[in-house]
């Protein structure tokens, strides 16, 4: 396996990344869950801060279902600054004058770590729909490769929302001892009917796509553009709240005195959609959308350990913190208290806070003061326990 940096923020990005790129070679292939090896593979990332002398100062960021490495750090595609630069840099929440903070790109997205849009070694092509089905437990079984890479037996915290949360809590689940504390935001320990149905129709207005052309698009020189601006539509729903959407637009209308009497977006709530998905497209591969909306659904918790969720964390000794939002319908409260009274059933120290806001979903990625007190004074808290206050 090998290191490397690529040189010109013009380079392909689903092979040659702008970030950092750890590839593992046919003798370090990935054990998939769908009963297959992934190889060769490789993983991009970024890291921010320095690695302590004994190791112990490593922070882990899982990234959501269209995030990407750049979590404190420009975007070569976008040019947009890290999502979350808000609470990780220098003397910040997440303070990397403290803290090493490893940022991966997940198996199965489309910016350097292996996914759909990657060349497949053995046709020269894109994967496209030739890549196995990744799951979420695979993305964390290749992010512990990368941790292996950096020689940290223990990581002092794993810390992500939505998708990025599922990745947490399997960490703990699957490498208890190699989890200090765990932050897992508005997530749940599976996908609901409902956020089933949602990334469902997304899929298929993809896959409905003529562009799309059986997931073969790259070698067609063409992209499912429509299709996969409504499905950033559709998601983009469930990511806000009737408040906030009412708030902000109610029934306001778009740059016009009055009603059309057409299919034009009349209303301001309609234009903003339509720029949400088409900025999307830009930014993001169709395919890795499917693959990567699938691994959520198929995460469950519960049915991997015969349907009792307390033992998908027995035994642990993991610090937890379990963040929900009023107003978040996508991963509701009662899904974080149904993860908090299986920590409790099977004896692990957690802590758990509602944070009142009318966000909806997204208020894990926004500037929310009673979030980031949340985890300041966690994180604080176990850095004392861990000796690194």
């Amino acid at each position: 396996m090998a290191v490397a940096r690529a040189k010109s923020r013009k380079a392909d990005e689903a092979n040659n990344p702008s970030s950092q790129v750890l590839r593992f070679g046919a003798d370090k292939p990935l054990i998939l869950e769908a009963g297959v090896k992934l190889a060769p593979f490789q993983i991009a990332y970024e890291t921010y801060g320095e690695l302590n002398a004994d190791k112990s100062n490593a922070v882990l960021i899982c990234h959501a279902l269209t995030g990407d490495q750049y979590v404190a750090s420009t975007n070569p595609v976008t040019g947009k600054p890290g999502w979350w630069e808000v609470l990780i840099g220098p003397g910040k929440i997440i303070d990397t004058n403290r803290f090493f903070v490893i940022s991966p790109n997940v198996i199965g997205s489309c910016l350097g770590s292996t996914g759909p849009a990657s060349t497949n070694p053995a046709t020269g092509k894109p994967y496209g729909l030739d890549l196995p089905i990744i799951t979420i437990r695979d993305m964390v079984r290749a992010q512990a490769m990368l941790v292996d890479h950096f020689g940290i037996d223990q990581l002092f915290c794993v810390i992500g929302g939505s998708m990025g949360g599922m990745q947490v809590l399997e960490w703990t689940s699957t490498y208890p001892d190699r989890v200090f504390s765990a932050l897992p935001m508005a997530t749940g320990t599976r996908h609901s009917a409902q956020n089933i149905a949602f990334y469902e129709a997304g899929r298929q207005a993809v896959m409905a796509d003529p562009n799309w052309r059986g997931g073969k698009y790259i070698e067609a020189g063409v992209r499912p553009e429509k299709g996969l601006a409504v499905a950033r539509m559709i998601a983009h729903i469930t990511y806000l709240s009737e408040v906030a959407l009412h708030r902000k637009f109610g029934r306001n209308l778009q740059d016009r005195q009055k009603l059309t009497f057409s299919f034009d977006a009349d209303f301001q709530i309609e234009s903003y959609l339509r720029h949400q998905g088409m900025t999307f497209v830009d930014r993001f591969d169709a395919n890795s959308y499917l693959y990567l909306s699938r691994a959520m659904d198929y995460f469950d918790m519960a049915a991997d350990h015969d349907g009792q969720l307390a033992a998908a964390f027995k035994n642990t000794k993991t610090r937890f913190c379990v963040v929900s939002f009023t107003s978040d319908w996508h991963f509701p409260t009662e899904e974080s208290r149904a993860l908090v009274h299986a920590l409790n059933a099977s004896g692990a120290p957690v802590s758990f806070v509602e944070i009142e806001t009318d966000r909806g979903h997204d208020a894990f990625l926004l500037d929310e003061p009673e979030l980031f007190s949340a985890i300041g004074g966690f994180v604080a808290s176990a850095a004392r326990a861990k000796g690194l206050a």
